[in-house]
């Protein structure tokens, strides 16, 4: 995988996103030019993973500039054009931080509001780069054979999923460049198949040898012994560790625990949200039925059967082995909280 690989990049007066619903058919970056088809592409998920979408929406602040200046839009018409990029997912809390972050550039102008946005990217870089190094530095004490590692991943958290580098594929891609990684078992990830299509692709291109795996298999090759660890992202942390992550995420953790391997969350401190005491105060993305109920626009299930698709579950807090941030690893099944790691 180039270093240099973004999923979210300016380009003069347009953010080029690589179109991750494409993906591995086709490599294309869709121009984004104007607010209405920004959060179009992070409901799509043309941009997805939570450090991702807050780069985008950084950068949401200044298209609702441009296009506001563009089409004459009053002040309040371009804060409410901000606001609508705020809240296109509204589990991600990255993507409010960073909008809100943004926006205390709004009154400098455009200049300023770029500069920012350019700030978040840059750091979440330099965050994943950090958590990637403490993340294997923790689990090879954890693990404590000195042996290459088995380790489990589910959905997307790599280059594509983030500003740069990646969360939990970041740690994996620093195991396998110590020469301490010898496999990776990747989720499909239902329904959407990041795991399959994103995480799969972004293995090929490090030459990081793995297998690609149904969710349903995800319990049994960790209770069959076959996996040392499993490391996922995030996509809000709550102050008392509980942390929501792609939908299926809590069965890998229960999988975990049964077996006494260690379930490491990676994600940047922005995605820590104190402000959220408990997973029960995440709210969750229910998405369309159709996801479910069909595949590849064939519909798949009974044409009177209702579709339950959440986005994300809740991993309580007492089954997160391990945090990792860009600020080291917290123990939180130990006692350790999110809110301790940030003071």
């Amino acid at each position: 995988m180039p270093q240099e690989l973004r999923a979210v990049e300016w380009a003069g007066e347009s953010l080029a996103l690589i179109d991750q619903t494409l993906l591995p058919q086709r490599t294309e970056t869709m121009n984004v030019r104007d607010v209405d088809t920004l959060v179009d592409a992070i409901q799509r998920l043309v941009v997805r993973g939570a450090p991702a979408i807050g780069a985008a929406g950084a950068y949401g602040v200044a298209l609702a500039l441009i296009e506001g200046q563009r089409e004459g839009w009053s002040v309040d018409e371009v804060r409410a054009a901000v606001a609508r990029v705020r809240a296109a997912r509204p589990t991600a809390v990255n993507l409010m931080v960073c909008v809100d972050r943004v926006m205390t550039r709004f009154e400098e102008g455009l200049d300023a509001v770029l500069a920012e946005a350019a700030a978040v990217q840059r750091e979440d870089v330099e965050a994943n780069r950090a958590m990637g190094a403490h993340g294997a530095d923790w689990l090879l004490d954890m693990v404590g054979e000195d042996r290459p590692l088995r380790i489990l991943t589910h959905c997307n958290t790599g280059a594509l999923a983030t500003a740069g580098w990646g969360t939990a594929l970041g740690v994996i891609r620093e195991l396998h460049a110590r020469g301490r990684l010898e496999v990776v078992y990747a989720d499909e990830t239902r329904p959407l198949l990041q795991g399959s299509r994103l995480t799969a692709w972004e293995l090929v291109q490090e030459g990081i040898p793995h297998y690609v795996q149904a969710d349903g298999a995800a319990a049994g090759t960790i209770l069959r012994g076959e996996v040392d660890a499993a490391i996922v992202g995030a996509d809000r942390i709550a102050a008392n560790g509980d942390t929501a992550n792609k939908v299926g995420t809590v069965g890998v953790a229960l999988a975990c625990a049964d077996a006494g391997i260690p379930f490491l969350v990676a994600a940047p401190t922005t995605t820590v949200d104190l402000a959220t005491k408990t997973g029960d105060d995440i709210h969750i993305e229910l998405r369309g039925e159709a996801e479910v109920l069909e595949w590849g626009g064939v519909r798949t299930a009974p044409a009177e059967s209702r579709g339950h698709n959440p986005a994300f579950d809740v991993t309580p807090g007492r089954l997160v082995t391990g945090l990792v941030t860009e600020r080291g690893v917290l123990e939180v099944a130990a006692g350790q909280l999110p809110g301790d790691h940030l003071k």
